[in-house]
């Protein structure tokens, strides 16, 4: 069962209890190691680029796709970081130092050397892949700072080919899936500001401003489209009001979705369909991720916090068919709801 935290008077964020983490934990232990079905996404050479997922990402070949293994690395961590008393504590350090080890993160390293694969994930793994690293590096954990040291060289990796990609990228993409720009940066930005890499945060606080700076009037009602897992409008929001001052934000989010400023707004959650359709079972992922942007707003500027509820409510229609839901869904969801839980 979901709790809310504070004052039982005032209407709280959602979080996770100890026990539900446990429960969720399952779903990545369960997927990191499950090699098939696999979607690789690789573009191939010649034969000799035909090889199975574990000998091309011998660190982030399992959960169906890479960027689900990255995140699902991810949640161990981050359940790891909030709940260290944990039952399966143990089975999770063991299998995270035996997933990113040295010789692995070597190997995805010199896949993103090839020259036809130079732009694999580009930017939903790359994001994904700096929040990893970002929770290690605030994790005050001895493991942490071996798989940190680690994951380096691909974290490295990634951020250069952020730094080349995005003064070259000329327009924003507005879409609701894995090449949203304003998903992208906001996950860079937070790595950026952990790191003090100072270069690369004024790279993305440029391209943010110079790509949103000026939109106003956003049509929410267009909001969803039929395989959304990202709501362009709250991933919007949310990196602007990680770039701008306070009140350059709340100027600009006047502007941009004026009913957001209003105390009785209200916006209905995603309905899934077929939760067994890995493209209609999106719309879970679009609830946890529109959540996650208005806890984050609200956590920044408690003015707000009229947005928890509505935000409770995305969360509370999608949390209970995380466990026991089909694989579709199973191999990557548990890292939105948790990313929406520990906000």
């Amino acid at each position: 069962m979901l709790i809310s935290s504070g004052p039982e008077q005032e209407v709280s964020p959602l979080h996770l209890t100890r026990q539900q983490a446990e429960k969720l934990s399952a779903l990545p232990l369960k997927c990191i190691r499950q090699e098939y079905p696999n979607k690789p996404g690789q573009v191939l050479s010649s034969d000799a680029d035909l090889k199975p997922p574990r000998e091309l990402h011998p660190c982030f070949y399992g959960c169906f796709d890479w960027h689900s293994s990255v995140h699902g690395h991810w949640s161990l961590v981050k359940m790891l970081k909030t709940f260290p008393g944990m039952e399966n504590a143990d089975s999770i350090r063991g299998l995270l130092e035996s997933q990113i080890s040295e010789e692995n993160i070597l190997q995805e390293v010199k896949y993103f050397g090839s020259k036809l694969n130079k732009s694999y994930e580009r930017t939903y793994g790359w994001a994904w892949l700096l929040k990893l690293a970002t929770e290690l590096h605030t994790w005050d954990d001895p493991l942490a700072r071996k798989l940190e040291s680690n994951l380096q060289p691909l974290t490295d990796t990634i951020v250069e080919s952020y730094k080349k990609y995005l003064p070259k990228l000329q327009y924003a993409i507005r879409v609701g899936t894995h090449t949203n720009t304003a998903f992208g940066l906001s996950f860079a930005i937070d790595y950026a500001k952990a790191v003090n890499d100072t270069v690369f945060e004024k790279i993305i606080v440029k391209r943010a401003k110079d790509f949103y700076l000026n939109d106003k009037k956003y049509p929410l009602w267009w909001e969803p489209s039929g395989y959304d897992f990202l709501s362009p409008a709250f991933e919007e929001i949310d990196i602007m009001r990680k770039v701008l001052t306070e009140s350059e934000f709340k100027s600009w989010l006047s502007r941009f979705l004026p009913d957001i400023t209003r105390k009785d707004f209200s916006l209905e959650v995603g309905i899934v369909s077929d939760r067994s359709d890995g493209h209609m079972v999106h719309l879970d992922g679009l609830n946890f991720s529109r959540a996650w942007c208005m806890y984050g707003l609200a956590k920044q500027y408690p003015e707000y916090s009229y947005l928890i509820p509505v935000a409770n409510k995305h969360i509370e229609y999608s949390f209970p068919n995380l466990i026991g839901d089909g694989y579709m869904g199973g191999h990557w969801l548990a890292s939105f709801a948790i990313n929406a839980l520990t906000q």
